[in-house]
């Protein structure tokens, strides 16, 4: 544990990508390899869940500390970060633990949840006895369910690859998808290079950069691939063997939401296939709030299936006959997909992207202005002789959005953020008028500089009318343009709507709080009629 909370330090401590590279591969040379599967499954992503309610870890640390409960409340308050406030309120341990990280976690953490309250309480007094300053913070972060370091996981695979010399992208395939910590895996990933990747595991997604300024800045016209950028649930569909699935971008299985694609899929050859699943009727896209209904529901009903249909939108192929086609161009790798899909006959929900035909990039932009009109977010522009990259390099793929909706709200309620936000409001909840009366809409937390999210923090300290638990009430003066993907009717929201992927775009401090759009602004944004 003392060892990886010096690389925690290690981490936190730089922002030099060269720097964090060589500390995270420094670790992963010298560390057994049950503790370096651990590191490796934190690190990139993966979090316990918590193992104690909170509100037991506020009493038992103010208790811990010989402190009322209100002071420990004041001082969570003013650090804003649970496992930080406990970890510097406690006194230091009264003696030293050299047990490893994977013994801290497989016999201390990780059976706390099953434990009676009593036996959790005593068993933590004797933990937080035995650990103190950065071990003691990072075991708290990772009870807590919290634990959060600056790193990517594409960082975490290239220092595994430059541990033990093995390629960053054989690291990123064999990490992706479901895993163990274990010792037996641990070697697996970084002993045997030519072991066979797990039959079911996808590759590591290829992600694209949004677009900044003209496109006539990426060169000729027919050097690119354009295509409508959709928006539905990013996935991978592996037919390998007698094994078939299905997973998200973020590495979740979700063959289970998705039936009627995983008795379609059967049809299919041995390939790897990326693309898109889409809610889909009477040849048309819809809402992604159609999609929503069949999310998290490991056997959906017909019921559910007939409301919400859904194709699996394909647009490149990874994998075809067990063979690796991801370094291939993507014009090659689309025309073998074409041809696959094609010999299958139809009749299945698996389909094909069709490149727009557009031949000049004034005609693509014209395309682009129609994108809510066709049910997408504008265009993607792919490299047509791009290889199939890992994570997201700059360069080859592109995602050329349409400009957001926007409206002008007003600041209703506040919460400080997380990690070194922590000790920050920065997570807001904005109010539209109706009736007179301000009604939340959307909350956002993104597109504030560190000057502005320092003034706002300070107008909220200052400002306060309630307080709600960690919620602040704060006097309805300051109004933010906030942007926004899309607009759905809601019934648990009190407007009545709900957004997706509200942002800050600007302060309008040109606006009194009276000037803030209205319910009945964002319905007509939304083209509904402004009854509710």
């Amino acid at each position: 544990m003392k060892r990886f909370a010096a690389l925690f330090e290690a981490l936190d401590a730089s922002t030099r990508t060269r720097v964090k590279t060589d500390a995270l591969a420094a670790y992963f040379r010298e560390a057994h390899a049950e503790d370096a599967a651990w590191a490796a499954w934190f690190l990139t992503g993966h979090r316990p869940r918590q193992a104690v309610p909170s509100k037991r870890l506020h009493l038992w640390a103010a208790e811990a500390a010989g402190i009322p409960l209100w002071l420990f409340e004041e001082c969570f308050d003013n650090v804003g970060d649970l496992a930080e406030t406990i970890a510097l309120v406690l006194p230091p341990p009264a003696h030293a633990s050299d047990l490893a990280l994977h013994e801290w976690i497989e016999s201390r953490l990780l059976p706390l949840r099953e434990l009676s309250e009593a036996e959790q309480k005593a068993r933590l007094l004797g933990y937080w006895d035995q650990l103190g300053g950065t071990a003691r913070f990072v075991f708290m972060k990772l009870i807590t369910g919290n634990f959060r370091v600056g790193v990517s996981a594409l960082l975490v695979m290239r220092a595994i690859a430059q541990a033990f010399g093995v390629e960053s992208n054989v690291v990123a395939h064999r990490l992706a998808g479901e895993w163990s910590p274990s010792a037996a895996f641990w070697k697996s990933l970084v002993d045997d290079v030519h072991a066979e990747a797990d039959r079911a595991g996808p590759y590591p997604f290829f992600l694209a950069h949004p677009l900044e300024g003209d496109p006539q800045a990426l060169g000729e016209r027919d050097a690119w691939l354009a295509e409508w950028k959709w928006d539905g649930i990013r996935a991978q569909l592996i037919r390998r063997g007698e094994a078939t699935a299905l997973w998200s971008r973020g590495n979740e299985p979700i063959a289970g939401q998705f039936p009627e694609l995983m008795a379609d899929a059967q049809r299919l050859p041995h390939c790897v296939i990326d693309g898109e699943i889409l809610a889909w009727r009477d040849d048309r896209v819809m809402p992604f709030a159609a999609l929503q209904k069949r999310l998290n529901r490991k056997n959906p009903g017909a019921k559910v299936m007939a409301e919400a249909p859904v194709i699996f939108l394909a647009f490149d192929l990874l994998e075809w006959e067990d063979e690796d086609w991801r370094v291939r161009p993507l014009t090659e790798r689309r025309q073998r997909l074409l041809d696959m899909l094609h010999a299958i006959a139809g009749g299945t929900r698996f389909r094909a992207t069709s490149p727009l035909p557009a031949a000049t990039w004034e005609g693509l932009a014209l395309a682009r202005a129609q994108s809510r009109e066709h049910g997408t977010e504008g265009l993607m522009l792919k490299r047509a002789s791009s290889p199939y990259g890992v994570g997201r390099p700059r360069g080859d793929w592109w995602k050329w959005k349409i400009e957001p909706y926007t409206l002008d709200a007003v600041l209703i309620y506040a919460q400080k953020g997380h990690g070194k936000r922590a000790s920050l409001y920065t997570d807001y909840t904005f109010g539209l008028w109706n009736g007179g009366e301000l009604v939340p809409f959307a909350k956002a937390y993104s597109g504030l500089d560190d000057a502005e999210i320092r003034e706002v923090d300070a107008f909220i300290r200052a400002n306060t009318l309630e307080r709600f638990g960690p919620v602040r009430v704060v006097k309805p003066e300051l109004v933010f343009e906030l942007g926004f993907e899309a607009i759905q009717r809601s019934k648990r929201h009190k407007s009545g709507i709900a957004v997706r992927f509200p942002r800050m775009l600007r302060m309008r401090k040109d606006k009194a709080p009276s000037q803030a759009n209205t319910v009945d602004d964002a319905r007509e944004l939304a083209g509904w009629e402004n009854a509710a």
